[in-house]
């Protein structure tokens, strides 16, 4: 797969606790994303944030760890961040989702 050198990096911030269907959401948002043809996707676990409620979510508590921050990283062309943002739309009930511009440097897997 090959991404343009202008590509979109689009990234989504849920939290661990938020569901899709009784399942964890960037577990289902990882696996829609890799059956829809997406160029990869990265899921990062912060260790303390708020959100539009400004509730804290930190490690740091031992009542709250079971909700921290979630960020999801994708990183592919254009059309293809376009056509997946409409699933995002109805799967994210509470979260934010950003969308900048990409200079892709390098995308590429060892060959064998």
């Amino acid at each position: 797969m090959k991404i343009p050198t202008e590509g979109k990096l689009l990234r989504i911030f849920i939290g661990e606790a938020d569901r899709w269907e009784g399942k964890p959401l960037y577990e289902e948002i990882v696996l829609l994303a890799r059956k829809e043809g997406m160029a990869g996707a990265t899921v990062v676990r912060g260790s303390m944030g708020f959100g539009c409620k400004s509730r804290m979510h930190t490690a740091k508590l031992l009542e709250l760890s079971s909700d921290l921050p979630i960020i999801i990283e994708m990183v592919d062309s254009e059309e293809n961040i376009s056509r997946f943002i409409p699933h995002l739309d109805e799967m994210v009930k509470e979260g934010l989702v950003t969308l900048e511009k990409a200079n892709v440097v390098m995308y590429r897997a060892e060959k064998k």
